[in-house]
């Protein structure tokens, strides 16, 4: 009995931070809306934002503004997902705030899928090395847009 529960603790400790469930990233998108969580960065400039992330996470953060598209960069946070450090870059779309959180990826790029929990859209990809989480209550058409502009298409 024993081993078995080690042996379980050993699998769920070394799953890979790609199966961060969608209920945690939403908890994180909950607390950064609290009072003074939403940024550690606050700037609309991505050459500050991204530099600032240097020597907090071990990958080149890719903070682009879209402000032109209608995703203004508010800026971003180290945030906690899965037990791990990741970065979350903040846009915002007319009143409603949306956190893309990035972290190194651990696999092959894979496609655009999305699920929801609680009311809140949870998109997910890896492309390049990093994997994408981006989290908003904004309508489907435009959570795909944002997707789509940090997909470079």
């Amino acid at each position: 009995m024993l081993a078995a529960a080690c042996a379980a603790v050993v699998v769920t400790s070394s799953l890979p931070r790609s199966l961060a469930p969608a209920d945690e990233l939403v908890d994180a998108h909950l607390r950064s809306l609290q009072p003074g969580h939403l940024t550690d960065v606050p700037s609309s400039d991505q050459h500050t934002v991204k530099p600032w992330f240097q020597g907090k996470v071990d990958f080149a953060v890719p903070a682009r503004d879209f402000s032109v598209e209608g995703f203004d960069l508010v800026g971003g946070r180290l945030d906690m997902v899965g037990g791990q450090p990741v970065a979350a870059l903040v846009y915002r779309r007319r009143q409603h705030l949306l956190n893309v959180f990035v972290w190194a990826a651990r696999g092959p790029d894979s496609p655009l899928r999305f699920s929801s929990s609680r009311g809140y859209r949870v998109s997910r990809w890896t492309q390049g090395g990093i994997e994408y989480r981006l989290v908003s209550d904004v309508p489907a058409a435009e959570a795909d847009q944002l997707a789509a502009l940090l997909r470079g298409g």
